[in-house]
This record gives C-alpha cells, sequence and structure tokens, in this order.
C-alpha cells in the first residue's frame, strides 16, 4: 500500500467520524456501499462466531432507516458523542480492497452531566475502492464490554 493509498485510508475515517460526532446522519449512509454490512457486536459473541449483534445492518437501506429513526422515532436524553480512534492497522491491500482494523473509543456528554465512556472496541473493516473513493463494504464494531448503555442511539 502506497502513501496516496494510506492517507485515503486516513480521510475516510477521519470523515466518518467527523460525521457521526457532528451529527450529520444523511451522510452517514454514503461512507458504505449499497450492498455494505454493519454490525455493533459485544466481543465475547464475535469471538465465539456466535451472530448476535446489539444493531446488525445489511444494507445501505437499512442504514438509511435508522437515519429516519434517529431524526423521527426515535426519543431520548439528548446527547452529543466524540470518537477517538487509533490509526488503522492494514491488514491486507490490494487493487480492489483493504482490510484494516482501529481502536476507538467514544465518549458521551449530556449537557447537564459530565462526559462519560459511552463504548470502547476496535473496527474491523472491508473497504473497497469505487468511483466515488473509498466505501465500507464491511464495519464490524466489536465492543469490549459485556455492559452498554439501554440503548445505542447513534452510531459508533
Amino acid at each position: 500500500m502506497d502513501f496516496q493509498d494510506y492517507y485515503a485510508l486516513l480521510s475516510l475515517y477521519a470523515d466518518y467520524t467527523a460525521v457521526v460526532d457532528n451529527g450529520e446522519w444523511d451522510k452517514w449512509p454514503d461512507f458504505f456501499t449499497d450492498d455494505c454490512v454493519y454490525r455493533l457486536q459485544p466481543r465475547e459473541n464475535y469471538e465465539r462466531g456466535l451472530p448476535l449483534a446489539t444493531l446488525s445492518f445489511e444494507s445501505k437501506g437499512m442504514l438509511k432507516d435508522r437515519v429516519f429513526g434517529i431524526r423521527e422515532t426515535l426519543f431520548h436524553d439528548p446527547y452529543y458523542q466524540r470518537h477517538i480512534v487509533g490509526a488503522p492497522l492494514v491488514r491486507q491491500a490490494d487493487s480492489e480492497r483493504i482490510v484494516a482494523e482501529a481502536n476507538y473509543a467514544v465518549l458521551r456528554t449530556k449537557p447537564d452531566q459530565l462526559t462519560d465512556v459511552l463504548n470502547t472496541g476496535r473496527y474491523l473493516d472491508t473497504i473497497v475502492r469505487t468511483p466515488q473513493g473509498l466505501r465500507f463494504a464491511s464495519r464490524l464494531c466489536i465492543f469490549d464490554s459485556e455492559m452498554i448503555p439501554n440503548s445505542l442511539i447513534y452510531p459508533i
């Protein structure tokens, strides 16, 4: 993988994080291919090969449905989230796809409370080259703790 490709990968991660942290939900599905997989799964289930996931979407259409839910149907106390994402570690790369992983921590701040840790784990990503640039074909968010808030509203 050359510097230009690695820089494009870094930009994908940074742009994704900025969109999610800024609540630009309509832009979130555009980071994915039409037939993508987005899954938020506990580490224990992932490591045991168990399919149960906290969130599991299998197309860009399902991501758009989630955006509709965030905007129109989910009621919750408002909060901000902030991602801290490590540099991606490239596991495999060729002319069509990149397989990478990165550690993440997501902080949550409610307007009237101190900031707390919402979720930590690692991304396991399969990224493909498209005419529009790099896009996630698969993003697995494997979180470390079995304890999570009673609802996760926003994408991780």
